[in-house]
């Protein structure tokens, strides 16, 4: 490879980089249905046309940017398990449960910083985008598999019901990345990000009954 082929190469990667970090903005704001490839272009700082060469088509960025954050995903979860490890050689293990807990907070964290894309739940063309798109599918599969070992651990030692498909359990988590409460809580200017995290984390694995949440404190 020459310099020039080279120097080509990193331009396009920052341009693609530029335009998968503004669509994830565009997504997470705004909205699958909201967003306009105009306005990824705008927010790109590039002409349509130029983005065109790199992404064909609305349904293409989209998947761009839930590739991105999956690999964010899949790289905290792995740090996670880097830690678990250390644990267990310095007989301190850390419980399958309290990882799932920490991808739920880190899912959320990642929601109210405004860097989590946001999809509808039915569009058959972004649907059928994302299953044939094969580095969206690696990672989903791979980040499905760590969380599905978790889970059934946690079932194991009596964290989680064990009753419950792992399917289920793994959809609920999935879930907390697009929570609308979330949302809502962050939107009514009441409560502090750590309170909205910790409150529908303690909601998420242990549910409503019960005396466990704590009113809101100033």
């Amino acid at each position: 490879m020459n310099a020039r082929s080279s120097i080509k190469q990193q331009i396009q990667r920052v341009r693609e980089e530029a335009i998968v970090a503004a669509v994830n903005r565009l997504l997470a704001t705004k909205g699958y249905d909201a967003m306009t490839v105009d306005e990824v272009a705008a927010e790109a700082g590039m002409a349509k046309a130029s983005l065109y060469k790199l992404f064909t088509s609305k349904e293409e960025l989209a998947a761009a940017a839930m590739v991105g954050v999956l690999d964010r995903a899949l790289a905290f979860v792995d740090e996670l398990r880097r830690q678990a490890k250390s644990a267990v050689d310095s007989g301190t293990p850390i419980a399958a449960i309290d990882q799932l807990k920490s991808v739920v907070r880190w899912t959320m964290h990642t929601q109210l910083q405004g860097e989590m894309p946001s999809l509808p739940a039915q569009n058959s063309n972004l649907s059928t985008s994302l299953q044939s798109n094969d580095e969206y599918m690696d990672r989903l599969i791979a980040l499905s598999n760590r969380l599905s070992t978790w889970i059934i651990e946690a079932q194991t030692a009596g964290g989680l019901q064990s009753g419950l498909p792992v399917e289920l359990v793994l959809y609920t988590l999935f879930a907390r990345a697009c929570d609308p409460v979330v949302g809502l809580l962050k939107e009514s200017g009441q409560y502090t990000h750590e309170q909205i995290i910790e409150w529908v984390t303690s909601t998420t694995f242990d549910g409503l009954a019960g005396s466990g949440l704590k009113p809101p404190t100033s």
